[in-house]
């Protein structure tokens, strides 16, 4: 039995192709995994807050000396990682605004990202503290950036990489919905592509 993490940062709550596809994916996942544990977390219809200056603060207070103010102040933080520390695999779907990730999804990542619980600095450098899992990530853009001219633009999947990579985290897939805006066939192959993925990597 396997815990999975299911994530959604687009803002719509409809026609939002990384929530119908990565949900069609937990639908077969569950189906071929009916034992697996799914727990979803919404970043539009529960938006996590932005950093501030006392979250950093307490963040950077050891557990111990916080006061009550700043136990409170990562109280949301701390359950955020725990998810992330629990999950075997995790979900996202993660739809590219402007070449980059919703800022809602750069929030949460903000929060999961701690010094000390899922990453640590040592002599040597930094290294990762939530490695072990698997991560299937869902992406919809209206142009093509996985090639070709447009490819230097795309921050989403080098982000998503590079930070999950810093929690530890490598083992990652990326379904790309792309050129969904460039016309109808366009639509229709890259939908059809994503869902031969879907079959392949949810019976996995």
């Amino acid at each position: 039995m396997a815990n999975v993490l299911y994530i959604n940062s687009s803002v719509r709550s409809s026609g939002s192709l990384s929530r119908q596809l990565s949900a069609e994916f937990i639908a077969k996942w569950q189906a071929n995994h009916p034992s697996d544990t799914v727990v979803e977390r919404d970043l539009a219809a529960n938006p996590v807050p932005h950093l501030t200056e006392e979250m950093l603060g307490a963040f950077f207070t050891p557990p111990e000396a916080r006061n009550a103010e700043q136990a409170f102040t990562v109280k949301l933080s701390d359950k955020l990682v725990d998810e992330v520390l629990a999950a075997d695999v995790i979900v996202i779907g993660a739809p590219m605004y402007n070449f980059s990730v919703p800022s809602g999804l750069k929030a949460y990542i903000d929060h999961i990202a701690r010094a000390g619980r899922t990453f640590k600095y040592t002599e040597t450098g930094p290294v990762g503290l939530a490695g072990g899992k698997k991560v299937y990530v869902f992406t919809a853009s209206g142009g093509v950036y996985s090639e070709g001219p447009a490819a230097g633009y795309d921050f989403l999947a080098t982000y998503l990489r590079a930070v999950l990579g810093f929690l530890g985290i490598t083992d990652i897939s990326f379904i790309q919905a792309e050129g969904v805006a460039l016309g109808e066939q366009a639509l229709a192959d890259t939908l059809a592509k994503s869902r031969q993925s879907i079959d392949a990597l949810a019976a996995a």
